[in-house]
């Protein structure tokens, strides 16, 4: 095996390889571009290549994307998957990984689409950084681009594998991506409605890619995610990469689709979330119920019919977004 399939060893190790570029006998080029980034490029790259790029550990103790991941690229390293997609391999938040941790100062997915600049720190330094090695990769126009950003949850979730499609003014969500999804193992999918400060956001708004960030399970520590079964999104993910996915038709029978009706923002330390700490992910709220108040009377109460929530949280910073209301959605905005 190429060394450089060792990008997770290397990563948690915090060490540089010794070769940052290295080839096999078929010419497949693998090259370190930096800490917890590795690109892979084929022999062949012409107009019809799929550029893809894999991210994970964006936080640091979603550990379940990191191995996914990691089994990819030592399998590529091996020879056991021949790579007909361009690929950027990338590790998010290496130091939060290697402590284990969500985050160590501020969360890393809230610092694109340029918050970094209006930041400060390690980790608004490396959102920067992620984007220009996501902008480099996608530099030349008019190629298939796609990006998923892999995560797990905090919480437990009535849907376990779910997808955040991002939001572009003027662009239309697609039904063949939505396909996609469904036979990767997502069981449903928010297409969101607004512009956000996300990886995914960043890469679907900026760099024009189909990007997603992909929630697939609870997050858990190394070697503990036996009960995560990434199964259907590892073979479509080998399927992609090599070329051989079957075709896609625009049918997501199954597919849940939801969108945002509101988010819940935290204004200040006074912030109050009316819900238990163990709530799942997709629990269904009624209509009267109030789900939160902060200062100034600032109350919200649900006003819509078959209202979920999701992501709450009420430790995030002030101004941060502390949950998320959503609705059933009938999909005819879709392209």
């Amino acid at each position: 095996m190429l060394a450089l399939g060792k990008l997770l060893d290397l990563t948690l190790g915090g060490r540089e390889p010794g070769e940052k570029t290295q080839s096999t006998s078929v010419g497949l080029r693998l090259r370190w571009l930096g800490e917890g980034a590795l690109e892979v490029t084929p022999p062949k790259v012409d107009d019809g290549t799929l550029h893809l790029l894999l991210s994970a550990g964006i936080h640091g103790n979603e550990t379940a994307p990191i191995e996914l991941l990691d089994q990819l690229l030592q399998d590529i390293a091996r020879g056991e998957i021949v790579p007909q997609a361009r690929i950027l391999f990338l590790f998010g938040s290496p130091m939060a990984m290697r402590a284990g941790q969500r985050y160590l100062e501020q969360d890393l997915n809230r610092l694109f689409n340029g918050r970094h600049e209006s930041s400060s720190g390690f980790e608004a330094l490396r959102a920067a950084e992620l984007e220009q090695y996501a902008r480099t990769f996608f530099s030349v126009a008019g190629r298939n681009r796609l990006h998923y950003d892999l995560h797990t949850a905090i919480r437990g979730s009535k849907i376990e594998q779910f997808a955040l499609y991002p939001y572009k003014d003027g662009r239309q969500h697609s039904r063949r991506e939505l396909a996609r999804l469904s036979q990767a193992g997502m069981q449903a999918v928010l297409l969101q409605s607004k512009t956000s400060i996300t990886f995914s956001a960043f890469t679907y708004e900026q760099l024009e890619a189909e990007a997603f960030t992909l929630e697939l399970g609870k997050a858990r520590p190394f070697g503990q995610n036996e009960e995560v079964n990434l199964d259907r999104l590892h073979k479509r993910l080998v399927q992609i990469i090599e070329g051989k996915e079957p075709a896609v038709d625009d049918s997501f029978d199954g597919l849940q689709l939801f969108s945002v009706a509101r988010e819940i923002i935290k204004h200040s330390d006074h912030f109050h979330l009316h819900l238990p700490d163990d709530i799942e992910n997709f629990s269904e709220l009624s209509k009267g119920y109030l789900l939160a108040e902060d200062l100034a009377e600032t109350r919200w109460i649900v006003e819509e019919e078959g209202a979920r929530i999701i992501f709450p949280n009420p430790k995030v910073r002030n101004g941060l977004r502390a949950g998320i209301l959503i609705v059933p959605d009938s999909g005819q905005r879709l392209s």
